[in-house]
């Protein structure tokens, strides 16, 4: 139950802006004395930021505001908290509705919102909106954000897929706006790349409730972290399936590095964890989308810590890890979840297969995997 002290706020975003603006019109029309907060970054490359307010009636006031180390989010963090703040204390606001702009990952924000605006905000949910049509094409989309003038900084190297996908898969909520050329393989992609979310119609009454159901920046950040993410089942529907490939054995540096680019590419979206034989330490984060592949460390395996560092670990992690825990590998695994239309569920099976170590490598022990060649040491930037 939203805290009557606070003000409530939910944010929407996503690159789908016509379904984005529609949802929060119908969120201002919906909710009596709601208002519209909205940074637009398209003026960026000026030097400023335009903040616009706005109530069900137009707009109420309009303003700009410096890029902060050149970088236009940077600006929208500095900028976005204190605006609120003023709503919560100039009178009888019911919800400050926060629509990000097209490139704004609604992470970030929840986290600002959270962090800065304790005991006068209530971040009370997240929603992406969504044009169902509009998925698997943006999701396909490989091109850099700063080719098609969505950048949000001068460093912003994001891809429209991977950041569209991330908007997705955050969100608990996804508005979908009514659209007559969405098809069965567009609803079942939907479905299979974001399971555990409501998808609500933009126009139904239950909108309006789910703008208040609450929202938790922990529990969503656990839910994305490569250790503990919830992951896509196995799926096969309306010809989009979903392949879920575990296995415990190591991937060999090389012959992984050199598939690299067929694998990034076999699916629209695919994502997970996994461990290499010369980093048996290090959990290393998978995530792909228009062809673009993201290869991170995301700190060590549990296994690798001493007892006493346990004490440290979030209770999410530890007992994500116990759950799949391995007499000799521990929480090491390798959990890959590819989804995408007309996926090729075999090949892409034996192409992950001929990455692990063979029989005779595996049995040689991790002295001799240390020799391996280090193929993704220029790509995390270690040193063996």
């Amino acid at each position: 139950m939203t805290d009557t002290h606070k003000l409530p706020v939910v944010l929407v975003g996503g690159l789908h802006s016509d379904a984005r603006k529609h949802v929060v019109d119908r969120l201002l029309h919906a909710v009596p004395g709601s208002v519209a907060l909205h940074h637009d970054l398209a003026t960026a490359s000026r030097g400023t930021v335009r903040r616009g307010v706005r109530d069900a009636s137009g707009e109420l006031s309009c303003g700009e505001t410096s890029l902060v180390n050149d970088c236009a989010c940077c600006a929208l963090r500095e900028d976005l908290v204190p605006e609120l703040e003023r709503l919560a204390g100039g009178g009888p606001t019911s919800l400050a509705i926060v629509e990000l702009w097209d490139s704004v990952e609604p992470k970030a924000m929840a986290e600002v919102v959270v962090t800065h605006g304790d005991g006068v905000l209530d971040l009370t949910n997240v929603i992406t909106a969504v044009d169902s049509v509009l998925v698997l094409p943006y999701l396909a989309n490989g091109d850099d954000l700063a080719e098609v003038g969505l950048a949000a900084a001068t460093t912003d190297q994001r891809t429209v897929g991977d950041t569209w996908a991330r908007q997705l898969e955050y969100a608990p909520v996804l508005a979908l706006v009514n659209s007559e050329e969405a098809d069965d393989e567009d609803r079942a992609l939907l479905a299979q790349l974001h399971p555990t979310a409501r998808q609500v119609p933009a126009d139904s009454d239950e909108l309006a409730q789910l703008a208040f159901a609450g929202f938790d920046v922990e529990t969503a950040a656990a839910a994305q972290h490569p250790a503990c993410a919830v992951f896509p089942q196995e799926a096969d529907e309306a010809g989009v399936s979903t392949l879920v490939w575990r296995r415990r054995r190591p991937f060999h540096p090389e012959r992984l590095y050199q598939a690299l680019e067929d694998l990034c590419c076999a699916a629209a979206r695919s994502r997970g964890r996994f461990w290499l034989a010369d980093h048996p330490d290090t959990l290393l984060a998978w995530g792909a989308a228009g062809g673009a592949l993201c290869v991170e460390s995301s700190g060590p395996w549990l296994a690798s810590l001493p007892d006493a560092a346990w004490e440290m670990v979030p209770p999410l992690r530890r007992a994500s890890a116990a759950l799949d825990w391995h007499p000799e590998h521990g929480d090491r695994c390798q959990h890959l979840v590819f989804t995408s239309p007309g996926l090729d569920r075999a090949g892409l099976e034996r192409l992950l297969e001929s990455c692990l170590l063979t029989d005779a490598e595996y049995a040689s022990g991790r002295e001799a995997w240390q020799r391996l060649p280090p193929a993704f040491d220029a790509l995390l930037d270690t040193v063996s």
